[in-house]
C-alpha cells in the first residue's frame, strides 16, 4: 500500500507555499524575449511582439520586441514575444496605460509601417480559448477588469511566410523604424 497522505501533503504544501518572486506568467515568454519590471520611464506600458518567427516576415513582431528588451528607452517596460494573441494576455493589460502591439501586416507594402490607434470601446467578435483578435483582446480586458488602457498597433508590411525562410530584406530594414515608433510612442505615454 503507497502512503498517499504524503503525495497529498506534498501537493498542499506546494498550493499554500508563498509564490515566487519574479514575473508572472503573462510575463513570461515560453516563446520568445521578456523584459518586465515595474521601474523605468516604461512603467505603465505593455509592448507585445506577435509573431512566428520560423515563418518569414511573420517574425517582425518577435523580433522588433527582442530589440526593445534590450533598449534603454524602454526601462520599465513589460516587453513580450508572443505567437499569436491569447485571452491570458487581458490580464497583462489590467495595470497599465498603455498597449503597444507589434505585427507583420500583408495589407501593407513590404517594410512599410503603420501606426494605427485601437478603438477601445468597439464590440468584439467571438474569441477562443486559444487566441483572440486585437478588438476580442480589448473587450476581454474591459469586461474581466475594467481595464481600458490606450491601444496601439505598430504594422510592419510582409510578404514572406515560407516556413524556415528569415526575414525578408524589406522588412529587416524596416526594423528600426518599427522600433522608433514604439519608442516614439512610449515617450508620447509618459508625458501624457
Amino acid at each position: 500500500m503507497t502512503k498517499v497522505p504524503a503525495v497529498a501533503g506534498a501537493r498542499v504544501a506546494a498550493a499554500t507555499a508563498p509564490a515566487p518572486a519574479g514575473p508572472s506568467a503573462a510575463e513570461r515568454a515560453p516563446d520568445g524575449p521578456d523584459r518586465a519590471s515595474g521601474e523605468g520611464p516604461g512603467a505603465g506600458v505593455l509592448v507585445v511582439g506577435c509573431g512566428n518567427p520560423l515563418r518569414g516576415d511573420d517574425g517582425a513582431g518577435p523580433r522588433v520586441a527582442e530589440l526593445l528588451a534590450a533598449d534603454p528607452r524602454l526601462a520599465g517596460a513589460t516587453v513580450l514575444a508572443r505567437h499569436q494573441l491569447t485571452p491570458e494576455l487581458a490580464d497583462a493589460m489590467r495595470e497599465v496605460s498603455a498597449v503597444i502591439l507589434v505585427d507583420a501586416d500583408v495589407g501593407l507594402l513590404p517594410g512599410g509601417i503603420a501606426v494605427r490607434t485601437v478603438d477601445a470601446s468597439a464590440p468584439a467578435a467571438g474569441a477562443s480559448s486559444h487566441h483572440v483578435d486585437v478588438a476580442g483582446l480589448v473587450a476581454l480586458a474591459r469586461e474581466l477588469w475594467g481595464a481600458t488602457p490606450r491601444v496601439v498597433c505598430v504594422a510592419i508590411g510582409a510578404a514572406a511566410f515560407e516556413t524556415g525562410e528569415p526575414l525578408s530584406p524589406e522588412v529587416e530594414r524596416a526594423l528600426p523604424a518599427a522600433v522608433e515608433a514604439v519608442a516614439g510612442i512610449v515617450e508620447e505615454v509618459r508625458g501624457a
